[in-house]
């Protein structure tokens, strides 16, 4: 119902609104003006710690995080990541821009307290409302756009991980198994708590377990995984119109954050020689 709903609104009135139909719900995505500050600093470097750990300098400033903290990295190769936010930056500090440095405040911080056990929760959790999974009756156009589109990505991790996870036009989505939970689970467990927030952070934009374990194990690239989890979105364009400004704007933001998070998650899991070539590509 809430699909048909949506079918019928205008694009202007539901991009205007920064609005989005994900998994049968309409999230708001609307922005409100953060604080500027102006660049304070003219050089970027980074410098090896105690223990192993690399810190970023700001002149001769050592970068710290929100709550304080000297800022540090567990290796070379996400230093360099962040420096180069740092130093990318104009006249004036966008902080909104510097995802890896968000990444890695969010990590140092822990504002929330959470353990490696709540962040595998919390990114299971998306698998009973994984986007992809969620499936329209209606229009016929968008059944088979879905299920041309979708398809390849949940067979891709069904035969990768050996789970079953299917789809539903259901409401309340698919009866997902017990065993694949599980299956997932014990996956999430490998990673460090690191590379955990940074899978988060990509479920979160991409509304997607499924999606992002695609993009994660290399099956899928940044854009591709960003305009399947639009599908729906894409697919209301095409019928009422763009709103030119506010569809690529979403669109590059969305994209910036999902490459951002995926390679946060590399960066914090790989080995070192493939984190340097994950810099230079």
């Amino acid at each position: 119902m809430l699909a048909r709903i949506w079918a019928r609104a205008p694009a202007g009135f539901r991009l205007g609104l920064g609005l989005r139909l994900t998994g049968g719900t309409v999230e708001c995505r609307r922005r409100y003006p953060t604080a500027e500050r102006k660049k304070f600093y003219q050089n970027v470097s980074i410098s090896q710690g105690e223990g192993g750990i690399f810190e970023i300098n700001l002149d001769r400033r050592k970068l710290k995080t929100p709550q304080g903290k000297l800022f540090t990295v567990p290796n070379e190769a996400l230093a360099i990541a962040v420096a180069t936010e740092w130093e990318s930056q104009g006249d004036v500090l966008q902080h909104f821009t510097m995802h890896l440095t968000n990444l890695c405040n969010t990590a140092l911080d822990n504002p929330t307290q959470r353990t490696k056990e709540h962040l595998i929760r919390s990114a299971l959790k998306f698998l009973d409302t994984d986007t992809v999974c969620y499936r329209v009756e209606e229009p016929s156009g968008l059944v088979e756009l879905q299920k041309n589109e979708w398809d390849p990505a949940v067979e891709w991790i069904e035969n990768r991980y050996n789970v079953v996870i299917g789809s539903s036009t259901n409401i309340l989505g698919p009866n997902i198994p017990k065993e694949t939970k599980e299956t997932f689970e014990q996956h999430l467990s490998s990673y460090n708590s690191w590379a955990l927030m940074g899978l988060e952070y990509v479920i979160h934009q991409l509304k997607s377990i499924v999606l992002s374990l695609n993009l994660i194990d290399r099956n899928l690239g940044v854009e591709k995984a960003v305009l399947l989890s639009r599908l729906e979105e894409q697919y209301q364009i095409e019928f009422w119109g763009n709103v030119e400004w506010a569809h690529d704007y979403d669109l590059y933001e969305l994209r910036s954050r999902t490459a951002a998070g995926a390679l946060f998650v590399h960066l914090c899991s790989e080995s070192s020689t493939m984190k340097h070539k994950l810099l230079q590509d």
